[in-house]
């Protein structure tokens, strides 16, 4: 997966549209809910990487830092809820739609 095919697949989810937080950066994209404006995915370029931030249940985010090396404490975030995605040819791109899909579902309130 790329950059514009994760943010392609993020708007597929209902009623979410995608955001540049931070002024003066066209890089950084933020894939937020339109209803309460909360971002469930951050794409940011780090080190010359792409990183996608998500958000994850606390009691699973251990687990998936340990199984994947791909995944690690979320980048600049809280580490207890969030986890970041290296993404790079190795990433298994099922995988990271399920976790867009439950960042999705843990932000919508």
């Amino acid at each position: 997966m790329n950059k514009q095919e994760i943010i392609k697949y993020c708007t597929t989810l209902p009623s979410t549209f995608k955001d540049y937080p931070f002024p003066d950066d066209n890089i950084t994209v933020a894939m937020k809910h339109l209803k309460n404006k909360k971002w469930f995915a951050l794409l940011m370029e780090v080190r010359g990487e792409l990183y996608l931030n998500v958000k994850t249940d606390p009691n699973y985010s251990e687990l998936l830092r340990n199984s994947y090396d791909y995944i690690i404490p979320a980048y600049h975030m809280n580490k207890e809820h969030w986890n970041t995605i290296i993404i790079s040819d190795k990433v298994d791109s099922s995988l990271v739609e399920e976790l867009i899909e439950q960042s999705y579902e843990l932000t919508k309130k």
